[in-house]
This record gives structure tokens, sequence and C-alpha cells, in this order.
């Protein structure tokens, strides 16, 4: 009688899931322990995030930041399997899913990212769009398109949110619609990036006024209604028109996990031990957005997609030595830096000693984004294509 290959089910193909699994199909696993490796996401592609906001400019095209899964695993021996999570059985360590039949494991990695919550103000759910996935990105999209083949003299956009997302939106926007463009970013704090180096806050603050975007800080929202928001300022409370709301604010557990007997944070984030394994259930790790993780050095790990990728390292070694009898890795975070795009050709970058803006900036992001690609195969494709865009342009000029 043959013996049952072991399982590991990875839960969501974000940054931290798809480099788990990636990662384990390259550990070198002896034939009898060659695990079976399941990857589940409700998307058929997955989705280099930071690199979103240059399709709303067509500096990049969907397939270079969203490459289907089925693509990326090919020959890693890593099953992919498109399907919306209903359920986890903890005790019997079972998945359960909306379509068709579940999963059992040995190992399970929780990755399902987060989502944005729009129910914080009266009116968002109705008329405020968020801006986290490629869905998200359409839609826009679309309102875009109407709204520039409409005869309107001015476009008015509210982008919430003064954050990295916000600002990255605002400046791309601005580019966009050019002249047209009537373009506020509005932040409750009393400044835009506040966790982010001094340096980076200082390009953004001169690129969102090089585009003319206009700031209001220490700002509330009322609410939202169609074609206009409620501004509160000082405890005075201002309406004024707007055709786009765009909503960059927060990030929220998926209903999922928060459902979980398993001990939480505030915001239903799961408690990780240093390797990544959820408190008392050591067969279970969590990643990225939905962890509340503090690496061996103590340090709480912020909600980034730089986080989520250098975990994935770490969880499939640990799954792999889990497995094989070796020890386990606490995870050591490496701060590389952050990078933000401020329109076209434009960016900043912060880290290990380096403080770039401009056009050189935006090189130095687009290089490091293309090493951080999933696979190789994948960062050749794309590599090629930026490599070959611009003599194609010179030539149809």
């Amino acid at each position: 009688m043959t013996e049952k290959s072991t399982r590991i089910c990875i839960l969501g193909g974000g940054f931290g899931g798809l480099y788990t699994a990636l990662r384990l199909s390259q550990l070198p696993w002896e034939k009898p322990q060659q695990p079976e490796v399941i990857l589940v996401d409700h998307n058929d592609r997955f989705l280099f995030l930071p690199l979103l906001y240059e399709l709303l400019t067509g500096e990049l095209q969907t397939w270079e930041i969203a490459p289907p899964f089925e693509e990326l695993l090919a020959n890693t021996g890593v099953r992919f399997t498109q399907a919306t999570v209903a359920g986890i059985e903890i005790d019997e360590q079972q998945v359960q899913l909306q379509e068709g039949a579940g999963f059992s494991y040995d190992r399970l990695v929780l990755s399902l990212g987060g989502v944005t919550p729009l129910d914080m103000v009266p009116g968002a759910v109705e008329y405020a769009l968020p801006f986290r996935t490629i869905t998200d990105t359409y839609r826009l999209e679309e309102r875009l398109r109407i709204l520039e083949e409409s005869n309107t003299d001015k476009i008015r956009v509210a982008v919430v949110g003064g954050g990295y997302s916000g600002v990255e939106l605002a400046c791309k926007l601005a580019e966009r619609l050019g002249a047209r463009g009537r373009l506020r970013l509005i932040e409750r704090g009393d400044e835009i990036l506040k966790t982010s180096p001094e340096f980076n806050r200082e390009a953004a603050q001169k690129a969102l006024n090089e585009r003319q975007v206009w700031l209001d800080l220490d700002t509330e929202i009322e609410s939202i209604e169609a074609g206009q928001i409620s501004l509160l300022y000082k405890g005075q409370s201002d309406t004024i028109p707007v055709d786009l709301v765009l909503w960059t604010v927060g990030t929220a557990v998926s209903p999922i996990v928060r459902s979980l007997p398993l001990k939480q944070n505030h915001r239903g984030q799961l408690t990780t031990l240093p390797t990544l394994q959820v408190l008392d259930h050591p067969e279970i790790f969590a990643l990225g957005d939905l962890a509340d993780c503090k690496d061996a050095n103590e340090q709480q790990m912020p909600s980034t997609a730089q986080v989520a990728y250098q975990q994935a390292d770490y969880a499939a070694w640990n799954i792999w030595a889990s497995l094989t009898g070796r020890p386990l890795l606490p995870f050591r975070y490496q701060n590389l830096g952050e990078m933000m795009t401020l329109g076209i050709n434009n960016a900043t970058l912060t880290g290990l000693g380096v403080k770039l803006d401009g056009p050189l900036a935006h090189i130095a992001r687009r290089l490091a984004y293309l090493y951080r690609m999933p696979t190789l195969d994948h960062q050749l494709k794309v590599g090629l294509n930026w490599i070959a865009q611009p003599l194609v342009e010179l030539l149809t000029d």
C-alpha cells in the first residue's frame, strides 16, 4: 500500500502565497518526501500590485503585471485551483471551497490578503471606488473613459487617503487627465506619507504641487453622494462637486480569517510566532496583511508587499524544515527601503544608503521590481519588452 503524500495547501496567490509555492518547488525534497502543493486563489492571475498604477497611464500592459497562475506555475509541480474559500475547519484540517470539493491539508499557508473597507463613511460603498485589484482598475478605467469622452471641461476627482497608494494614484491620474483634471487628495492627518522617509515625503509633495493636486489635510469625510462629497475641516462642513471618488484608506482582514478560532489582535490579524506559525497551531503559517507578526528582533511587521515577499522565503523553508526534521528559522526582516511612482517617468527611492528621485529613480524602481517578478521566464519576457518598446515607438514615429 502506497503511503499518502503530504499536502501543503496555500490559500491566496499574492506575494506571500505565490512566492511560498514557487520556493517550495525549488527546495531539495527527497523523492519519498515530495509533498503535494496546492495554491488556491479566486482570481486566475497573480497581481504585481506595486505596478498597478502604470496601467492607468498606459505605461504597462496587463500581461506584464498580471500573468496567469497556470503560466507561472508551469513545470513547478504546484497545482493551481481557481476557487473561493468558503471556510476552514481547523481541527479537521480541511479547507472548504464554494466551488466543488475542498482539500485536507498537513500544512496550511494563509495568505488571503486584505480588503479595502468602504463602510467607514456613509455613501462610500455606493459611490467610492477602491483601487486594489485588476477588477478595480478595469472599473476605474471604464469610468475615466466615460468622463474623458464627455463634453465636460473639468474632470473632478477626489482621492481619499494620503498614504502611498493615494499619493501614487493622484500623481498618475493628474498626468493622465492633464489640463482637464481637477484632483484633490484628502487626508485626515496633518501631513501625507506620515511613516515615509522625509526625502520621499518631500519628493511626493513636490510632485503633487507640480501636477496641481489640491491637498486637504486635517480633513474628515462626512459623506459621499452622487456627484458630491462632504468634507469636515476644523469644525466647518463643506460640500463640493465631484465626478469620481477613489478610496485608498485602510485594510480589513478577510471575514473567513476573522471567523477562525485562532488568537487575533483587535484588527482580526492572526497572532504568529517569529517562525510565521500561528499561535498554538504549528501546522498553520500566516503571511502578509492577515498576520500580526513580529520578527526575530521583536520588530512589528507592517502590511506591505515587501514584508510578504520576504516572509515567503521563510515560510517555505520552515514548512520544508518541519517536514524533514530540520530546525525552523525565525523571520528576520530586512528593510530594503521604499519606492513610489510619482507620475510618468518619475519616482522616488530611499533605502540602503541611497536617495533618488526623478527619472533615475523611475529606472531604478522598474529594475528592482523586474528582479522581484515571480519567475525567470516572466522576468525575461517583461524585460525584453521594456527594452524593445522604445525601439518600436521610435520606428513607428
